[in-house]
């Protein structure tokens, strides 16, 4: 499998409504951390997840979360 590109060694902070997002898991979207359709080609696909309610969430840029898509801090590690 190919190696995810690190978008950036911080978490995304955002205040996401409730509904469905594409999360980027191959780190070349231009619209990180969602997905732009960038992993064509590569064997990446986007990681769909629902948010239930508004909620601030810190979303993985570096790509080696263990817990996709949020941050769970492995890019302090890089």
């Amino acid at each position: 499998m190919s190696e995810a590109v690190i978008a950036a060694k911080e978490p995304k902070v955002l205040e996401l409504e409730a509904g469905t997002y594409h999360y980027c898991r191959c780190g070349r979207s231009a619209n990180q951390p969602f997905c732009d359709g960038s992993h064509q080609g590569t064997d990446f696909t986007p990681l769909a997840f629902e948010m239930k309610e508004k909620k601030k969430v810190a979303l993985c840029q570096c790509k080696q979360t263990k817990n996709a898509p949020f941050c769970d801090g492995s890019h302090k590690n890089l």
